[in-house]
């Protein structure tokens, strides 16, 4: 296997229903060919032992694009009236095809998007809530929203005047209302706007910046009361490659979530993900390495501490009050970060147990491909 994410998909879900996940990710059985799309396999492993239960093949990608854009692979998961469906997809910036499974593995719906159709591209990160309330969830795929029922669209939204790319798709929750909404970071195509934050319907509440390439983005609750705040980074140009991550003329933007109105921080939000460690229900800031410093500030500015690492995932994963931060380091080691002092508000207490935090949770972090659960 070629190691890297849109290769090698991994995620934890329980299809069978026994209160225990399964591992599900994509393996290569043929070893001589690395890139071999024949070879590929959706594999099942026993969260208790690590050995394999079962193999299906792999959905091919279709040919006509580069590798780069074919090898985006996908899997997540979420609940139709209580009842588990996996979902397994490929395709990013070109054709897309999604597949819902039940348990049992009998396939539940397909959906496929031709390349250069009408409405968004993908996104990076897939987040699963239950945007109408119905007790169903729904996928957001870029600016579409998916039944996870049915496998089709409830809406796309900008779907005629926009067919680009976004970096971020976070949902906001306003828990006066109850009502979802999300907001967007456009990378890819000369389309207007390339910041939008959208409703449960798919229409625009308000919009942002005429040009350039949005790389970053989130909602964090760093308001006096609580109240979301909106961030994006606009960059003139990224490289990656042995030496590291690296982006050139980084523009900061942040915003009252619900509004657009522009809100002045006194602290830079580059490279930072929203983690609650005190478990308060505000958030503090964590500034990944790859960029940054390490640093972990409130959201007054004040440094909490450093945690000299990358990080890997955010959230509510150990039997600890607060939220944890999950590290890797260049020697190899693993570490995970918590407040030792942390107690778990009621509100936290809301939010841990919440189906949308409770679907997404695995996926939390700064890199791509992952969800950011700073919007509830």
């Amino acid at each position: 296997m070629i190691p890297g994410i849109w290769f090698v998909p991994f995620f934890p879900f329980d299809l069978d229903g026994d209160g225990v996940d399964e591992i599900w990710f994509v393996n290569n059985i043929d070893d001589d060919h690395p890139l071999s799309i024949r070879g590929r396999r959706l594999e099942r492993l026993d969260v208790l032992t690590g050995q394999m239960i079962h193999q299906y093949p792999w959905p091919a990608s279709p040919s006509d694009q580069s590798n780069s854009h074919r090898f985006r692979n996908f899997i997540l998961g979420g609940h139709v009236k209580g009842r588990p469906v996996l979902v397994t997809a490929q395709g990013t910036y070109g054709p897309m095809e999604l597949q819902g499974w039940n348990t049992g593995m009998s396939k539940r719906w397909e959906y496929k998007i031709a390349g250069g159709s009408a409405g968004a591209r993908g996104s990076h990160m897939c987040p699963v809530v239950d945007i109408d309330n119905d007790g169903s969830d729904e996928i957001l795929w870029g600016e579409r929203c998916i039944s996870l029922d049915t496998g089709r669209e409830l809406f796309c939204a900008d779907r005629e005047s926009y067919r680009g790319h976004s970096d971020v798709i976070a949902p906001i929750l306003d828990r006066k209302t109850n009502r979802w909404y999300f907001h967007t970071c456009r990378e890819s195509g000369g389309f207007k706007p390339r910041v939008a934050t959208f409703d449960d319907q798919g229409q625009r509440v308000w919009s942002d910046l005429d040009r350039g390439h949005m790389d970053m983005g989130w909602a964090a609750r760093l308001g006096p009361l609580g109240e979301h705040v909106s961030m994006a980074i606009r960059i003139g140009a990224k490289s990656a490659g042995p030496k590291g991550f690296f982006r050139e003329s980084v523009e900061e933007f942040t915003y009252e979530s619900l509004t657009g109105k522009k809100v002045k921080l006194d602290f830079s939000v580059f490279c930072t993900l929203p983690v609650d460690l005190n478990g308060d229900g505000l958030h503090e800031l964590v500034r990944d390495v790859a960029e940054g410093n390490g640093e972990v500030i409130d959201r007054t500015r004040r440094v909490i501490g450093n945690i000299g690492g990358s990080v890997a995932m955010v959230s509510k994963f150990m039997d600890h009050p607060g939220e944890k931060i999950l590290c890797y380091y260049p020697d190899g080691m693993i570490r995970i970060w918590a407040d030792k002092n942390a107690k778990d508000s009621e509100t936290a207490k809301w939010r841990y147990g919440h189906p949308f935090y409770k679907a997404n949770r695995h996926l939390t972090a700064t890199g791509y491909n992952m969800v950011n659960l700073g919007g509830l």
